[in-house]
Protein backbone atom coordinates (compact mmCIF):
# COMPACT_ATOMS: atom_id res chain seq x y z
CA UNK A 1 0.00 0.00 0.00
CA UNK A 2 1.24 3.42 -1.06
CA UNK A 3 1.50 6.19 1.69
CA UNK A 4 -1.17 8.05 -0.38
CA UNK A 5 -3.43 4.97 0.07
CA UNK A 6 -3.00 4.66 3.57
CA UNK A 7 -4.10 7.94 3.98
CA UNK A 8 -6.79 8.03 1.86
CA UNK A 9 -8.19 4.72 3.48
CA UNK A 10 -7.26 6.08 6.68
CA UNK A 11 -10.05 9.56 6.38
CA UNK A 12 -12.35 7.56 4.03
CA UNK A 13 -12.73 4.63 6.79
CA UNK A 14 -12.94 7.73 9.77
CA UNK A 15 -16.04 8.96 6.74
CA UNK A 16 -17.86 6.34 6.96
CA UNK A 17 -18.44 6.23 10.54
CA UNK A 18 -19.81 9.61 10.50
CA UNK A 19 -24.15 9.23 10.25
CA UNK A 20 -24.88 12.89 9.19
CA UNK A 21 -21.97 12.69 6.36
CA UNK A 22 -23.36 9.63 4.94
CA UNK A 23 -26.92 10.74 5.76
CA UNK A 24 -25.99 14.00 3.17
CA UNK A 25 -24.33 11.61 0.86
CA UNK A 26 -20.46 13.30 1.36
CA UNK A 27 -18.00 11.90 -1.14
CA UNK A 28 -14.10 11.83 -0.55
CA UNK A 29 -12.53 13.44 -3.68
CA UNK A 30 -8.99 13.94 -2.30
CA UNK A 31 -6.55 12.89 0.20
CA UNK A 32 -2.85 14.85 0.33
CA UNK A 33 -0.93 14.91 3.58
CA UNK A 34 -2.53 18.17 4.96
CA UNK A 35 -5.32 18.30 2.48
CA UNK A 36 -8.67 16.91 1.97
CA UNK A 37 -10.71 17.91 -0.51
CA UNK A 38 -15.21 16.72 -0.02
CA UNK A 39 -18.19 17.37 -1.88
CA UNK A 40 -21.42 17.59 -0.75
CA UNK A 41 -24.51 16.98 -3.20
CA UNK A 42 -27.53 19.84 -3.25
CA UNK A 43 -30.56 17.86 -2.15
CA UNK A 44 -33.71 18.32 -0.02
CA UNK A 45 -31.65 17.23 3.15
CA UNK A 46 -29.62 20.11 2.68
CA UNK A 47 -31.36 23.05 2.18
CA UNK A 48 -32.99 25.99 4.10
CA UNK A 49 -36.62 27.69 3.52
CA UNK A 50 -35.56 29.52 0.38
CA UNK A 51 -34.33 26.19 -0.83
CA UNK A 52 -30.81 27.15 -0.71
CA UNK A 53 -27.85 25.14 1.20
CA UNK A 54 -28.52 25.40 4.61
CA UNK A 55 -25.76 27.64 6.50
CA UNK A 56 -25.33 24.43 9.22
CA UNK A 57 -24.61 22.29 5.61
CA UNK A 58 -22.13 24.44 4.90
CA UNK A 59 -20.62 24.78 8.20
CA UNK A 60 -20.87 20.85 8.72
CA UNK A 61 -19.02 20.31 5.23
CA UNK A 62 -16.41 23.02 6.31
CA UNK A 63 -15.76 21.37 9.64
CA UNK A 64 -15.38 17.73 8.15
CA UNK A 65 -12.90 18.93 5.18
CA UNK A 66 -10.55 20.64 7.71
CA UNK A 67 -10.93 18.05 10.33
CA UNK A 68 -9.88 15.56 7.78
CA UNK A 69 -6.91 17.74 6.55
CA UNK A 70 -5.58 17.75 9.99
CA UNK A 71 -5.74 14.12 10.79
CA UNK A 72 -3.85 13.68 7.99
CA UNK A 73 -1.12 15.08 10.00
CA UNK A 74 -2.23 13.51 13.25
CA UNK A 75 0.14 10.63 14.62
CA UNK A 76 -1.03 7.43 13.93
CA UNK A 77 -3.85 5.77 16.74
CA UNK A 78 -4.74 9.36 17.00
CA UNK A 79 -8.24 11.09 15.77
CA UNK A 80 -8.60 14.59 15.88
CA UNK A 81 -11.35 16.80 17.42
CA UNK A 82 -12.78 20.56 16.29
CA UNK A 83 -12.26 22.83 19.30
CA UNK A 84 -13.59 25.65 17.43
CA UNK A 85 -14.54 27.03 14.07
CA UNK A 86 -15.20 30.08 12.56
CA UNK A 87 -16.83 30.67 8.89
CA UNK A 88 -17.74 32.96 7.07
CA UNK A 89 -20.67 32.75 4.49
CA UNK A 90 -20.22 34.74 1.06
CA UNK A 91 -23.07 33.93 -1.42
CA UNK A 92 -26.19 31.51 -1.48
CA UNK A 93 -26.19 28.60 -4.14
CA UNK A 94 -28.98 25.97 -5.36
CA UNK A 95 -28.33 22.92 -7.23
CA UNK A 96 -25.10 21.18 -8.28
CA UNK A 97 -22.90 20.94 -5.39
CA UNK A 98 -20.43 22.12 -3.01
CA UNK A 99 -17.09 21.41 -3.03
CA UNK A 100 -15.20 21.99 0.37
CA UNK A 101 -10.89 22.09 0.61
CA UNK A 102 -9.53 21.80 4.05
CA UNK A 103 -5.80 22.65 4.32
CA UNK A 104 -3.71 22.20 7.45
CA UNK A 105 -2.08 26.16 8.28
CA UNK A 106 0.21 24.71 11.23
CA UNK A 107 0.11 20.94 12.83
CA UNK A 108 1.51 20.89 16.58
CA UNK A 109 1.22 18.79 18.90
CA UNK A 110 -1.63 19.91 21.16
CA UNK A 111 -3.42 21.68 18.26
CA UNK A 112 -3.43 21.73 14.60
CA UNK A 113 -5.28 24.97 12.73
CA UNK A 114 -6.74 24.02 9.19
CA UNK A 115 -8.59 26.49 6.68
CA UNK A 116 -11.66 25.44 4.49
CA UNK A 117 -12.83 26.92 0.96
CA UNK A 118 -16.46 26.17 -0.02
CA UNK A 119 -17.00 26.76 -4.11
CA UNK A 120 -20.16 25.65 -5.59
CA UNK A 121 -20.15 23.69 -8.93
CA UNK A 122 -22.78 24.02 -10.99
CA UNK A 123 -23.98 21.55 -13.86
CA UNK A 124 -21.83 23.62 -16.53
CA UNK A 125 -18.89 22.74 -13.82
CA UNK A 126 -18.98 26.90 -12.80
CA UNK A 127 -17.10 27.44 -9.69
CA UNK A 128 -18.08 30.07 -7.08
CA UNK A 129 -16.93 30.78 -3.42
CA UNK A 130 -19.88 30.52 -0.75
CA UNK A 131 -17.36 30.04 2.22
CA UNK A 132 -14.17 30.28 4.24
CA UNK A 133 -13.50 28.66 7.40
CA UNK A 134 -11.13 28.94 10.47
CA UNK A 135 -10.41 26.02 12.58
CA UNK A 136 -8.47 24.90 15.41
CA UNK A 137 -8.41 20.57 15.77
CA UNK A 138 -7.10 18.91 19.45
CA UNK A 139 -5.38 15.21 18.61
CA UNK A 140 -7.21 12.74 20.69
CA UNK A 141 -6.56 8.95 21.17
CA UNK A 142 -8.69 6.60 18.64
CA UNK A 143 -11.26 4.68 20.91
CA UNK A 144 -12.49 2.45 17.71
Amino acid sequence: MTPHDVLWTRVQNSLDRQGMMRHLGVRLLRVEPGLVELALPYSDKVTQQQDGFHGGAMGALADIAGGYAGLTMAADGMEVTTVEYKVNFLAAFRDGELRAIGRVVKAGRRIIVTTAELVHVDAQGTQNPCAVMQQTLMPVPKTY
